[in-house]
């Protein structure tokens, strides 16, 4: 029997990626299996060869981030959270989807998998190669982190300031939140991402990994969208991050382009799907409905009949 997840659009979260959301604040509980050697960095920011990125000529930008489960010493990791952010320059619009990591997708060069499936084959492109195909965009960067990326980048940003929807008791991942607003260090943000023992499961852990995205945009976008602070998260960027073909100036547009996104024009969403089965594994099979919700998300990274 199949359990549905009703898709449930949040508007007016916050703000989005400047420059990368000081790369990707999202991580995730699972570990083990297969994956790719991570080096040094605790981030990775990779550019997709085959996307274009322009950010003069006013077409949507879509960057992917990733929460990979690498703890500090591993060499190794899978990538597990994934969110697809798209910001729209002329409307001054923003996305960000949320797809669960278990959803059952077309892998280039393996067939159906999770789509998940696709980090352990060739790392943070070849998911966003993935991602891209699935979801029918051009996804020009990636960006990948690890728990202690994310809990480093949490506390460079002097916390978040986050909003729980309601109270948390989780032994596993140490989430122990009163509901309502709560200021979150490296390791409560890392607590609050991981839980997922309660109803919604996977589904609503990706809606909390959102919120946090949105909140770390939130704060930068609350520093006022001037060249000097898109310089000083730069600044925290470049002592964290390792690059694969992206250059500093195209970073720097993109901050530029994400703090002049109004905080009140973002909306974070979820794919629709319901849980089922493929063999033996549990996955995610994404609804009819969300085909529609990817082509009006693809047209200019804007949800117009949603």
């Amino acid at each position: 029997m199949t359990r549905a997840r009703r898709w449930a659009p949040k508007v007016g979260l916050g703000a989005l990626i400047p420059v990368v959301l000081a790369a990707g604040l999202v991580s995730s509980a699972a570990r083990g299996g297969p994956g790719i050697r991570l080096g040094k960095a605790v981030m990775q920011i990779h550019r997709v060869a085959e996307a274009h990125f322009n950010p003069g000529d006013g077409k949507p930008v879509f960057v992917l981030v990733i929460g990979n489960d690498a703890r500090p010493g591993d060499e190794v990791s899978r990538g597990d959270a994934l969110h697809l952010i798209g910001v729209n320059p002329v409307t001054g619009q923003a996305t960000v989807l949320n797809i669960p990591r278990d959803t059952w997708a077309p892998i280039p060069g393996r067939g159906n998998d999770k789509i998940n499936a696709a980090y352990s084959l060739g790392g943070p492109v070849a998911q966003a190669r993935a991602v891209s195909a699935f979801v029918g965009v051009e996804i020009p960067y990636v960006i990948a982190t690890g728990f202690d990326g994310f809990m480093r980048m949490v506390d460079d940003l002097g916390g978040l300031e986050v909003d729980v929807p309601f109270p948390m008791a989780d032994a596993d991942s140490g989430a122990y939140f009163d509901a309502g607003p709560q200021r979150f260090l490296g390791g409560e943000a890392l607590a609050f991402s991981r839980n997922r023992h309660f109803e919604g499961g996977d589904f609503l852990r990706t809606e909390h990994q959102a919120i946090l995205i949105v909140a770390a945009l939130a704060k930068l976008r609350g520093a006022g969208p001037s060249a000097a602070n898109t310089v000083k998260w730069i600044s925290v960027l470049l002592k964290n991050a390792s690059f694969d073909g992206a250059s500093v100036p195209e970073l720097y547009r993109l901050g530029r382009l994400a703090l002049s996104i109004d905080p009140a024009n973002v909306r974070s969403v979820t794919m629709p799907g319901v849980i089922g089965d493929a063999g033996s594994a549990s996955v995610v099979y994404a609804v009819p409905p969300a085909q529609s919700l990817f082509a009006d998300f693809a047209d200019d990274a804007v949800l117009q009949r949603h």
